[in-house]
């Protein structure tokens, strides 16, 4: 088993100790659920755009970009390009939408508009989304961690977790803020810094790099012409318009920071602050994945420890050693682009610093699981347990309910990392997912909040009829060749896009046939 020297370990034991400390000196100022889920609206604006900026910045960024940008190219750098016009919509019409209404919830409105079926949905939705996010953010750290320590991956993602829990469970939303300000300058610097190592690493430099990036076509961002059946620059680029449409407008996450901002106005300017740093921010993610993709192309024989441990992972414990060798020879950059920035940490990167860059992995995912944890308590208290358990609690009662809550959450995101173990992209499996989820949260929200006009029933056959089509592209590549020409051919991350569409407009044509069939008095 490999072992981190004294200095590093000591640096990751202090920035946990640290993380911990926070959230025992915010957990005095939680005496009630308010101050808990919003900070009791204190929170200066510049505070919250850095904790979205966190929030959006995880392991997955921090983590999956470079394995991505390592495996293919800088194809999802569209994602972070389609940011600015989904910030803009939320700036102008979700930010003043959600204080209008005052509810810490982004989903009881919906009941308001369509009935408890659509609140439920959508809470559902959220909550699978959480579980699905905070479980790929886990395999992430654990990814990164064992390849440093040998430790087990699900002791890693234990301690971790534990952690987290911890000091979210003491300090509440506002202790999350606050550690994610620090959190999100953290993985920054650390990002400046392994593009540094990296370059000094690598004979003959930045020019080397762009030469190997331009012959290898690393810097692509994917064809440009209208296929929608892979992964080219305009699937990514709708793609990312509407999940960041649905993270703005529908996500707890970052619905709960509108609140907790001193007013509408700092709110708005939260998310456009998030957004001018994250782009540049992610721009690093995808240098580090090409700078990577160089060194090892000068130096292919570090890579022999990489394939092998990928072949035996998906192999088995059964596997004997010829035939891990002969797999391993076979896997493509795609396969174990994940494994490769933690295997040149543990190489090339010198002690001390192994231990600071480990710290902004680690604030990478800390932020995300710990903002998921208090959304999703937050909902689960709100949506669920007060709407169908107990419609009234007190100060004492409410706050212990979101504690309960956030350890569950916390625990459930937790096993669903253990189950993500051996998949072939972090980054992959997260967009899959959260596609999946998030399509008809979205589409359900915009028809009631742009369509005055659809009542229950046409949005609950909209609904049906969004969750119909997002199962069956979801599933179609279940569906045998000889019954291929009902299988969907679009790209996976094409279902957010297409099943959002199918519900609005569904929505309105549904709306429509109703007004014709209405007697005329």
């Amino acid at each position: 088993m490999k072992k981190l020297p004294l200095i590093d370990l000591s640096v990751i034991l202090l920035y946990l100790v640290a993380m911990v400390v926070v959230g025992y000196l915010f957990s005095r100022k939680n005496k009630n659920a308010d101050q808990f889920t919003t900070a009791s609206g204190r929170i200066p604006g510049w505070a919250v755009g850095l904790s979205i900026y966190a929030t959006f910045l995880s392991s997955n960024t921090f983590l999956g970009v470079p394995g991505k940008a390592f495996g293919s190219n800088w194809n999802a750098f569209a994602f972070s390009l389609s940011m600015p016009l989904a910030a803009w919509v939320a700036a102008k019409y979700f930010v003043p939408f959600y204080r209008n209404i005052g509810e810490v919830s982004a989903y009881t409105n919906l009941e308001k508009r369509f009935g408890p079926w659509a609140r439920t949905y959508a809470v559902i939705c959220f909550l699978l989304t959480q579980i699905a996010r905070m479980g790929s953010i886990f395999f992430g750290l654990s990814l990164t961690l064992q390849a440093l320590t040998g430790f087990n991956m699900q002791i890693i993602m234990l301690i971790t977790g534990s952690c987290i829990i911890l000091y979210t469970v003491m300090g509440g939303i506002e202790a999350v803020i606050w550690t994610e300000v620090v959190q999100g300058i953290l993985k920054t610097l650390g990002a400046l810094l392994i593009v540094y190592l990296v370059i000094s690493n690598v004979d003959g430099g930045a020019a080397a790099i762009l030469d190997i990036g331009k012959t290898e076509h690393k810097f692509s961002m994917g064809k440009l012409d209208l296929d929608f059946t892979s992964s080219g620059f305009l699937v990514v680029l709708l793609y990312g318009f509407f999940i960041n449409l649905n993270n703005f407008g529908m996500d707890q996450n970052y619905v709960q920071r509108y609140h907790t901002a001193t007013s509408k106005k700092e709110a708005a300017k939260s998310i456009w602050l998030c957004v001018w740093i994250y782009i540049p921010a992610s721009l690093l993610f995808f240098i580090i994945g090409t700078c990577l993709y160089a060194y090892y192309q000068l130096n292919p024989e570090l890579l022999s420890a990489v394939k092998l441990q990928v072949a035996a992972e998906r192999l088995g414990q059964s596997a004997s050693a010829a035939e891990i060798n002969s797999m391993a020879t076979q896997l493509a950059p795609g396969d174990y682009g994940d494994k490769v920035m933690p295997h040149f940490m543990v190489t090339m990167i010198p002690t001390g610093l192994v231990g600071l860059i480990i710290s902004a992995i680690l604030s990478a995912g800390m932020s995300t699981i710990s903002s998921g944890m208090n959304a999703s308590a937050t909902v689960f208290a709100e949506d669920i347990y007060k709407r169908y358990f107990k419609r009234t609690v007190n100060e004492k009662q409410g706050l212990r309910l979101l504690h309960i809550a956030t350890v569950v959450f916390g625990l459930l995101g937790m096993i669903a990392g253990v189950l993500m173990i051996g998949v072939k992209s972090v980054l992959d499996i997260w967009w899959q997912l959260s596609g999946i989820f998030a399509g008809g949260m979205l589409g359900l929200f915009l028809l009631g909040i742009i369509s005055k006009k659809t009542g229950n029933t046409a949005a609950l056959a909209a609904t049906l009829t969004g969750i119909i089509v997002i199962l069956w592209m979801t599933f179609s590549a279940w569906i045998p060749e000889e019954y291929h020409y009902v299988k969907s051919t679009l790209h996976a991350n094409m279902i957010i896009v297409v099943g959002t569409l199918v519900i609005f407009l569904a929505g309105l044509l549904f709306t429509r046939f109703q007004k014709k069939r209405l007697p005329v008095t």
